[in-house]
């Protein structure tokens, strides 16, 4: 299986680097992008084949390493294939 992982802010967290690109995009033209917010996007190869125990893992995952939960937002998607 594999697992999707987003990680982003949470609403009202400063985000200097979807500042900056967002500065950026405006230096090359690219006007009328109002805001930009930055995360990370992680995808994990799981050697289980079973969906809720693969959720649990990846969401233990999140909680220890992958987001610092108490300043980010994470959502799991699990694919099979």
């Amino acid at each position: 299986m594999k697992a999707k992982v987003h990680v982003t802010l949470k609403n009202g967290v400063l985000d200097p680097q979807g500042k900056a690109v967002q500065t950026a995009l405006g230096g090359l033209g690219f006007g009328g992008v109002d805001d930009v917010r930055q995360g990370k996007f992680i995808e994990l190869e799981l050697a289980t084949t079973d969906r809720a125990a693969a959720e649990a893992q990846v969401d233990a995952m999140c909680k220890k390493l992958l987001a610092n939960t108490v300043i980010e937002n994470y959502t799991i998607d699990i694919v099979e294939g």
